[in-house]
């Protein structure tokens, strides 16, 4: 595997590559890689000759200065992984090379950005549509490729890259999870052991919900639901959960189709702030 931490070397190996018609790929990670990622990895590597993985902890998509200091950090054994799924190139920058200055560019996306994750983590999806436009110019891939767990995320990245015309093909891949259910995430290294089990939580109170609203039960009793259940559930706390257009992530208030319908939730296990979501159908 080719390592990169410098903008210039990577861009002069890529240019050789697609010299030759090759094709890129390209999977953007905060690193602290587990099987979802690697899932990213493998998708792009039955579509493209190149598979390039960034692995860059972006400050300008944090808005809380502790979660950044506590993002976990874990880059030889990400590098073995990498390795070892075959990935052709790794592309770990220093932040100085990332940003030069701090960051000033803002992006705004309408109200596309303002519910959800959005609410609760107010600028978090400018930090991310800046690192991503400035992977996408130093990669020039053909085709990138994102977790549908950060399911908003996705939203936000196929809307900026079909505004700023980068020609890239988006792929979003299907979220993996644990025997118990647990959406796979870099965060969930930080859940201690009764945190773990409490974390299940996400999980199940989606597929209630889900089961219920094919039942015809109303959205105001399954939102009712879901709260008592993390109410009963001490030491988890909820911030969201919310029924959405699974294209354009408009929030319904009644669910009338429940094959466009997308359940997202997000809250909190201890410290650890966690994130999921589940189609109807």
């Amino acid at each position: 595997m080719h390592i990169f931490k410098e903008i210039e070397p990577l861009k002069v190996f890529l240019k050789q590559k697609k010299a030759v018609q090759q094709t890129i790929g390209l999977v953007p990670t905060m690193g602290a890689l587990h099987a979802g990622h690697l899932s990213l990895i493998t998708a792009s590597k039955s579509q493209n000759h190149v598979t390039v993985c960034s692995l860059y902890v972006n400050p300008t998509q944090f808005n809380n200065a502790s979660d950044l200091e506590k993002y976990p950090r874990t880059l030889p054994q990400d590098i073995a992984l990498l390795e070892k799924a075959g990935c052709e190139v790794l592309f770990s920058p220093a932040d100085h090379e990332m940003y030069g200055q701090p960051g000033q560019l803002k992006f705004d996306f309408g109200q596309l950005d303002k519910i959800l994750e959005g609410q609760f983590r107010p600028g978090h999806f400018s930090g991310v549509a800046l690192v991503v436009s400035k992977l996408f110019h130093i990669v020039q891939p053909d085709n990138a490729y994102f977790g549908k767990k950060d399911f908003q995320q996705l939203r936000i990245v196929s809307l900026l890259a079909e505004e700023l015309k980068f020609g890239i093909r988006l792929h979003g891949v299907a979220t993996l999870r644990e025997p118990d259910g647990l959406a796979m995430s870099s965060r969930n290294a930080r859940l201690n052991a009764a945190d773990r089990q409490k974390a299940t939580i996400f999980f199940s109170s989606l597929r209630m919900a889900k089961e219920a609203l094919k039942a015809n039960i109303a959205l105001t009793e399954v939102r009712k639901r879901v709260h008592q259940a993390f109410e009963s559930a001490p030491g988890t706390r909820l911030e969201y959960f919310e029924a959405a257009d699974h294209e354009n992530l408009t929030l319904f208030e009644n669910v009338k189709e429940p094959s466009r319908t997308v359940l997202l939730i997000a809250g909190f296990v201890g410290a650890v702030r966690l994130i999921d979501n589940m189609m109807i159908d």
